[in-house]
């Protein structure tokens, strides 16, 4: 398990670098309580202030509130401090910023994990990156190159896994503790690729059976009527995708950022530019994932994808705050062996409908909310897993899991001023 730490106020003031001090103001535009809400401060509201290889003290009435510094972009400088916090209806909070020398470690929430091998016969060693060419999929290559088929990301509530191996597809973790999972699920004591995450473990398992959908929170693009999916199935030899770039951006106690590149996405004859960047933070029962494609000839449909396998209750479709919420609950796991409420939501300005993805073919057994697109401009949503052996056992009941997912959506549209001064 990572290990937890805490920092003391005592502590934190004894190192901090002093006469750098900001007033920072949050105000909760909303009145409604929105708790662990993510905020993201640009580098340019305060870099006049930063220090060299220092790192960010917020306090807030004698309570420091969890941050970190971000490089979304990978030039070596950071360009976000990110944090997450409660907020009351209408509650303004007045915060110091201040930056420390040394690392304050902070409680340890969300994590981001990958490990390959480049030989069958190799172990799996930790890695941050990847680069995959279309020949170099799992059928083409004869083993499983990726621990867990590729990267996972999760949070203090559950966790997720993407196929790297060309399917693209999301995958959910069950999770029945806060704390991180081990780095060794989907390895064996031998370094070893191993499928030993469907069977429960304290912490959980494997959950979400995804089939020859996009799982939970993938996609693809309508083409004149034609449903084009990013990437491949299972026993496919060659990737529709040229080029697929991974990375983890970030990895931190309050926020794990991945990315992902794909280059020359061939669909409907057409080429494609894609990038997906996939973000986790503590105490949402999901995560973000933002989608720009650049190539559009016109006439393209994006779609947000949520896997329906298992599911024989009827969908629910919620307009809630700034998002439209795609729910279902039922025993959505694998062999219906527990409840599991799943979730997306898809902006609302937006949103032009959805369809049902065909029992046969290259992507299946979802719904597939349609959304307008737009050259090289960013789509964002969410999706959201409640499962019944989880920290809130109340998932087991469908209105209290509808009634989660609209309040959520509530919560991630109330809006929060920032205001920075000396």
């Amino acid at each position: 398990m990572k290990t937890k730490y805490y920092l003391s106020i005592a502590f934190a003031t004894a190192i901090l670098v002093n006469c750098n001090a900001q007033k920072v103001t949050l105000k909760n535009a909303s009145d409604i309580a929105v708790p662990q809400k993510a905020i993201s401060i640009k580098r340019n509201q305060i870099a006049s202030k930063y220090v060299a290889n220092s790192f960010p003290i917020l306090i807030a009435k004698n309570d420091t509130i969890p941050a970190q510094l971000n490089d979304l972009d990978g030039d070596g400088k950071w360009d976000e401090l990110f944090l997450v916090t409660d907020f009351a209806p209408s509650e303004k909070k007045i915060a110091t910023l201040t930056w420390s020398l040394k690392d304050p470690k902070f409680p340890i929430k969300t994590s981001a994990r990958f490990g390959k091998r480049e030989a069958k016969d190799l172990p799996v060693q930790p890695a941050t990156e990847e680069v995959l060419m279309a020949n170099q999929v799992h059928k083409k290559l004869g083993f499983q190159k990726y621990q867990t088929d590729g990267p996972s990301w999760e949070n203090d509530k559950v966790g997720f896994r993407h196929y790297l191996d060309g399917r693209n597809s999301k995958d959910v973790f069950g999770k029945r503790i806060p704390a991180i999972t081990p780095e060794n699920v989907g390895i064996n004591s031998k370094g070893a690729v191993e499928d030993n995450y469907h069977v429960m473990y304290d912490w959980g398992r494997d959950i979400f059976p995804v089939g020859n959908s996009a799982g939970l929170g993938g996609y693809a693009l309508l083409i004149n009527d034609k449903i084009n999916r990013l990437g491949i199935l299972t026993n496919d030899t060659l990737n529709n995708v040229e080029k697929t770039t991974f990375k983890i951006v970030s990895e931190g106690p309050v926020n794990s950022v991945l990315s992902y590149k794909y280059q020359n996405w061939k669909a409907s004859g057409n080429n494609y530019q894609v990038q997906e960047t996939t973000s986790i933070w503590p105490g949402m029962y999901g995560y973000e994932n933002t989608v720009s494609i650049s190539g559009l000839k016109g006439g393209e449909t994006f779609l947000a994808a949520i896997s329906n396998i298992n599911n024989k209750n009827p969908l629910q479709v919620v307009e809630a705050g700034d998002w439209v919420c795609f729910i279902q609950h039922d025993n959505l796991t694998y062999n219906r062996e527990w409840i599991l409420g799943t979730a997306i939501l898809v902006p609302k300005k937006i949103y032009q409908g959805y369809m049902e993805a065909p029992k046969t073919g290259q992507l299946t057994d979802s719904y597939l909310a349609k959304l307008t697109i737009e050259n090289n401009k960013k789509i964002s949503y969410y999706a959201i897993a409640g499962w019944e052996l989880s920290a809130d056992k109340n998932f087991k009941d469908s209105a209290y899991f509808s009634n989660y997912v609209t309040t959520l959506a509530k919560q991630l549209s109330a809006k929060i001023t920032v205001e920075i001064s000396k």
